[in-house]
């Protein structure tokens, strides 16, 4: 299960009657790698960034020595700041905007989960659902909207909505189950976009999977691609069209684009046996990474008429759960994501035109 929310791993339609923007010219690339400073160097270790914003300006976490989760923020000099909420005993960031507001979860000294608002001076905001065990903050636009999910006291999950004046809407798909383990939850850092259309997935009562659409008003869309058994939307772009993975009735995991207007898409990374996308662009363009028979992965690029580009980072593990995970891009181009070497010690890289 990658690039979904914490909340499996603990267990709107906007239609755009403008023309899509024209794509920007393939240009080339090289890749840098870096690592957190104080992020540990042992198996299931390291850094792991989860997105990227104009300017180059990058976000995501890393585990350090004594297996604790931190924030970061990395500035395109390649400086780091450290994003812990005060009094944290674990960190995961999530989400950012190009004001440089990030957005996440931390659990405090009584093992109770929150998320968390830090403002582009540094300043720390508690973003709770009222009454809630569990909240984690894993989204935030250029408006200042936060989108995220919530555990309920029955262990189900909904997803909420928080407006810069700090108003928190709840909400759920209308085919959500309420049990222990099911209910609405989010995507980290893609998915929610400037209009204020949010993407995700949902767990039905009886334990499936299925992802939606919930449009700026409010109203929601729920959707599977044909033959789907297991459908998580994962990101969404601003002309409302969103993309993830699917699992079919032989087991095997496919990418799926689903238009603004509706039309799904399957697509197959070439060469391989899992295709899981995460990420779309403005103007359609899709990464994700695909797993090989030894189980490695390896990231792609799909460009908007459907073609691929496959890319490695150079020094990356060969075997199962190792390799190159894209995140995310920025509009100039620039492509951040993990790679997990040899070891199993995760790194970060960008890819940079």
């Amino acid at each position: 299960m990658k690039r979904t929310s914490i909340l499996l791993l603990i267990l709107f339609t906007f239609v755009a009657s403008a023309a899509w923007p024209q794509v920007p010219a393939c240009r080339k690339h090289k890749i840098i790698t870096f690592d957190a400073p104080g992020a540990g160097t042992g198996a299931n270790q390291g850094t792991s960034p989860i997105g990227i914003v104009i300017g180059g300006w990058i976000v995501g976490s890393y585990i350090d020595s004594n297996n604790v989760s931190h924030g970061f923020l990395r500035s395109p000099e390649g400086r780091f700041t450290k994003v812990d909420p005060p009094g944290s005993q674990y960190t995961a960031a999530y989400g950012m905007n190009w004001e440089l507001a990030i957005t996440g979860l931390y659990v405090d000294k009584k093992n109770v989960v929150h998320g968390f608002l830090r403002t582009p001076g540094g300043k720390f905001t508690k973003v709770d659902f009222p009454g809630s065990p569990y909240t984690e903050a894993a989204n935030i636009n250029s408006t200042g909207e936060i989108n995220g999910a919530y555990a309920d006291s029955n262990g189900a999950y909904h997803g909420f909505v928080r407006d810069r004046d700090g108003t928190i809407t709840s909400f759920d798909a209308p085919d959500a189950g309420t049990g222990s383990g099911q209910g609405t939850a989010d995507t980290y850092f893609e998915g929610l976009n400037d209009a204020g259309a949010i993407t995700g997935g949902y767990i039905d009562s009886n334990g499936v999977n299925h992802g939606f659409v919930r449009a700026p008003d409010g109203t929601i869309t729920e959707f599977d691609p044909p033959g789907s058994q297991y459908t998580w939307s994962v990101g969404i772009n601003g002309w409302g069209a969103t993309t993830g993975p699917y699992l079919d009735s032989a087991g095997v995991y496919h990418g799926f684009v689903r238009a603004p207007d509706g039309t799904i898409t399957s697509f197959d990374a070439p060469n391989t046996q899992v295709t899981w996308p995460g990420f779309i662009d403005p103007w359609g363009a899709i990464l994700g990474d695909t797993t090989d028979v030894n189980g490695a992965d390896h990231g792609f690029l799909r460009t908007p008429d459907g073609n691929f580009v496959m890319f490695d980072v150079s020094g990356t593990g060969t075997s199962s759960n190792q390799g190159t995970i894209p995140a995310a891009s920025n509009p100039e181009g620039a492509i951040v994501g993990t790679y997990i070497d040899g070891s199993n010690v995760s790194h970060g890289f960008l890819r940079m035109p």
